[in-house]
């Protein structure tokens, strides 16, 4: 069954998005390139119950690209959006790092198989389940979930970054 589809007449995965939904949220916000810009985003959350449980800067000289994964990302999307930042959302894979020598060869030989490519991949600062885990951003969401998963895996979803156990 593909991600989208409801499986025994239950509700698919396309209707709803929750703390269970395979997929992690990525905002990508535009920053300037001046002194103090990620510092005014981040004090956005101070506050509230949002936090960041991973971020990746891109700079590009004038400009630079900061990717959160928050820990409630509703209400960090509306923290962001009522600051007037424009941002843009998109889905990673979270990945639990298995107990191995060599965890990240584990992950990458399993997409590679599949023929799914890695766009952007960092590591994820919260540890779930007091284990070590990354984002993956890759060519083809579906298919990632769907190897991994039959690899034996341990996805990690937004429920598990929210630190309200």
């Amino acid at each position: 069954m593909s991600l989208g589809e409801a499986g025994d007449g239950g509700i698919g995965f396309a209707t709803v998005r929750g703390r269970g939904w395979p997929t992690l949220r990525q905002f990508t916000v535009f920053l300037e390139n001046r002194v103090g810009q990620l510092l005014e985003v981040v004090r956005r959350f101070d506050g509230s119950r949002v936090r960041i449980v991973a971020l990746s800067i891109n700079d590009s000289g004038e400009c630079a690209f900061a990717r959160f994964l928050l820990s409630h990302p509703e209400q960090g999307r509306e923290i962001l959006e009522r600051a007037g930042l424009a941002l843009i959302e998109s889905d990673l894979i979270g990945v639990e790092l298995p107990e191995d020598p060599q965890p990240l060869l584990r992950i990458c030989t399993a997409l590679l198989q599949a023929e799914v490519n890695i766009i952007q991949a960092y590591p994820i600062l919260a540890r779930p389940r007091g284990r070590p885990a990354v984002a993956l951003m890759v060519d083809n969401t579906e298919m990632g979930l769907e190897t991994l998963g039959a690899k034996g895996f341990t996805m990690i979803t937004e429920g598990d970054l929210d630190g309200d156990e």
